[in-house]
């Protein structure tokens, strides 16, 4: 059981609903993938209309609404209380974007909202890249939560870099952390859960697959498959092989080449 933003959720793969060919294969793929939270554009809610919102609805999970498309402190929050208006959630996922070719977070932007949301009550879930720093920065303006990147958003390259990732994780190990962006296989959930990290959460992975469906069980999949690995503990890793079958007591045999 994952205990994150105040709640319990047994489900450690977190959804988007962007880029599906078609509402029923967005519903469809949310619930094959057992997600319990659910993440969901306030802009594109607000655009969309009543039908999307009737749309989603149908789903019995937690609303994790973002802020997509801000690129100022003072925009996401104003942003961040449309979204608990209209979601009735105090859950916020904050993204202040600071370049528009990788979609970077601009660090500073996202450290101010942090502080302003948080003292407006907000459970805020940053996404941030994997610099240590600027996680430690927005654990000191009241985050209890983290979402790093793997990659940047919709590149589908994985972990781009495990060494930060894993010294991230090994710094702060009691900060729930969330990979977010950037995942394009199951293997890559499997990956960052074997790494310790307490979940992951992905879009375009599993919306843009040719059987968006079937993808997202395998996410589901991997996710579960990287989190047991994790809790079981791996072999460590070795510069020399060593036989699984010991070799001490084995008998061996001996040629005998005769008498010359």
């Amino acid at each position: 059981m994952l205990k994150i933003g105040g709640k319990e959720i047994s489900s450690r793969l977190f959804l988007g609903t962007a880029l599906y060919p078609s509402p029923q294969v967005m519903l469809d793929s949310i619930r094959e993938s057992g997600a319990e939270v659910v993440t969901v554009s306030v802009r594109r809610e607000g655009q969309g209309g009543e039908n999307f919102w009737k749309q989603i609805n149908q789903l019995d999970c937690q609303w994790l609404p973002n802020t997509a498309g801000c690129h100022s402190a003072k925009e996401a929050v104003t942003t961040a209380e449309m979204a608990r208006e209209v979601f009735q959630t105090d859950w916020i996922k904050l993204e202040v974007i600071g370049d528009e070719y990788n979609l970077q977070p601009d660090p500073f932007q996202l450290v101010d909202a942090t502080k302003e949301l948080v003292k407006r009550g907000f459970k805020v879930f940053p996404y941030c890249t994997d610099d240590l720093v600027l996680c430690q920065r927005l654990l000191d303006a009241g985050c209890d939560i983290l979402m790093p990147w793997g990659a940047p958003i919709g590149t589908g390259r994985g972990l781009s870099d495990p060494y930060a990732l894993q010294t991230l994780r090994q710094r702060l190990p009691d900060v729930p952390m969330v990979i977010d962006a950037g995942l394009g296989l199951p293997s890559h959930a499997a990956q960052a859960m074997e790494m310790g990290f307490d979940a992951v959460l992905l879009n375009t992975a599993v919306a843009q697959a040719e059987a968006p469906v079937l993808m997202a069980k395998a996410f589901k999949n991997s996710v579960e498959a990287g989190r047991q690995g994790f809790e079981a503990g791996a072999m460590p890793v070795r510069d020399i092989a060593k036989p699984s079958t010991p070799v001490l007591g084995t008998p061996f045999w001996q040629q005998d080449k005769g008498d010359h």
